[in-house]
Formats: C-alpha cells, sequence, structure tokens
C-alpha cells in the first residue's frame, strides 16, 4: 500500500469517526432535552396526561370555542413530543384529585368549572369576574390588590400557572390557562411552547405563575405576548378580605 492510499484510507476512517462521534454528541443532546422537556410538564415515556376542555361561556353544552380548540391542538402536540399519551375530558366530568397525572386545564371559571376548583383552593388570591353582564368588572381579573381589565382585541390578560400539589418528586404538575378571551388561551399556550425551556431553567420543578399580556389580537392574533410579571406570591396568598377574617376568627 502506497502513501496516497494509505492517506485515503486514513482520511475516511477519521471521516466516519468524526461523523459517529457527531451523531452520538447530537443523540445526547436531543436526549438529554427530551428528558428536561418531560421533567417540566411531569410525561415521562408512556405516560398519561389529561387534557380539559371548557365550554363556551354561557352555553349548557360542551361546545369549545375555535381559539381553545386550537390551544388544545398544540397542548397535545407537546405532550406528543414528551412521547405521553393525552385523554381529552369535559371539565365537569373530570371528578379526580391533581398529582397523579399531568394536567392542562383551559377556560376561565365561567366556563370550565375544574379551573374555578383549582383556583379556589391553589390560588386563592386570583378572583376573575364570571359576570356576563355589561359592567365595569366585566371580565376583570384580580390578582392580590391589583385589577387588570381587558381592551378587546388591544389588550387581554391570561394566567399561565405551573402548578404541584407538594407530594413528592413523583407528584405530576397541574398547567392551568385562564384567559379573559378564548384567543388569550391560545396565546399562553403557545407561549409555554416556545419558553419551556426558560422557564424550566428559572423555575426548575417548582410552581410559579404568571400574568401575561395579550397585544392587539385583532391584528396579531395570539402570537404578540408580554411577560406583564410574575405573581406568583399574591396569587397563592389568601385575598385580603379572607384574611383579615382569618385573623379575626383566630382572635376571637
Amino acid at each position: 500500500m502506497n502513501d496516497d492510499v494509505r492517506n485515503i484510507v486514513l482520511g475516511v476512517v477519521a471521516a466516519g469517526i468524526s461523523a459517529a462521534l457527531g451523531w452520538l454528541a447530537r443523540t445526547y443532546l436531543w436526549k438529554r432535552r427530551l428528558r428536561r422537556k418531560q421533567a417540566f410538564f411531569g410525561l415521562p415515556d408512556n405516560s398519561e396526561s389529561l387534557l380539559v376542555v371548557n365550554r363556551a361561556a354561557g352555553g349548557t353544552e360542551l361546545t369549545v370555542k375555535r381559539h381553545d380548540v386550537f390551544a388544545l391542538l398544540e397542548l397535545a402536540a407537546l405532550v406528543k413530543d414528551c412521547n405521553a399519551a393525552v385523554q381529552v375530558v369535559a371539565h365537569d366530568v373530570a371528578q379526580q384529585g391533581f398529582g397523579e397525572r399531568t394536567e392542562f386545564c383551559v377556560g376561565g371559571p365561567a366556563s370550565n368549572r375544574r379551573m374555578a376548583a383549582h383556583l379556589a383552593s391553589l390560588l386563592p388570591g386570583v378572583q376573575v369576574s364570571t359576570d356576563g353582564e355589561p359592567g365595569p368588572d366585566r371580565d376583570a381579573l384580580r390578582i392580590g390588590g391589583e385589577r387588570y381589565l381587558p381592551e378587546p382585541g388591544r389588550s387581554e390578560y391570561v394566567l399561565l400557572a405551573r402548578l404541584t400539589a407538594g407530594q413528592g418528586r413523583e407528584s405530576r404538575p397541574v398547567f392551568l390557562f385562564c384567559g379573559q378571551r378564548s384567543i388569550t388561551n391560545q396565546a399562553a399556550t403557545r407561549y409555554l411552547a416556545r419558553n419551556h425551556e426558560r422557564l424550566s431553567r428559572k423555575h426548575g420543578g417548582g410552581s410559579f405563575a404568571l400574568l401575561l399580556k395579550v397585544v392587539n389580537s385583532q391584528a396579531y392574533g395570539p402570537d404578540v405576548v408580554e411577560l406583564v410579571a410574575d405573581v406568583t406570591r399574591a396569587a397563592q396568598a389568601p385575598p385580603p378580605a379572607a384574611e383579615a377574617q382569618r385573623t379575626s376568627h383566630r382572635a376571637s
């Protein structure tokens, strides 16, 4: 074997080794990224999750609005990416506790009874107006001492939360998408899909509640979203009236 042939053979071998190492590195990084995503969403391989759908506010039957359907589709894609399965159930038949399966709950308390239950038990500092009549507080969102009113089509708010029951590492999270309109629910699911890695780095496996503002939805749809504030502490604290009443009971 002369030097030219030897150099060609060595070049081919070196290229093959480099390609194999590159493939192994990419596979390792992809698997590590997948495991982090699965840990954040509480969705290991072949696990099950729950999509809790709402109904159109004021309706008597299970009629899901168009943007809420889009939100469910985006969440289903996230679940599939984690190699997990999903079950879709109506809000008024999802009679189970939380922590056993990852849950994605979509819609405000006026159209989703399970959302109302989650807010009352897990985020008592959040109050959402359920009065459909015209008035100054229609669709108002209160968190702590702050009130957020929508300007339909211009600026609307949605609460995105990841909550755990605190029952150990195996407890699955509950994700809440509680918006003032159905398009804000979709905006929150899209925000989560785009930013889950950053949220995972910042919050780890813990609970958080974020207030998001959807900007000019009549022109941009659910795509332009601003983070208003991390409202975890205010959302988890009891409202001032309830705290005052509790203090009064203790004093008596």
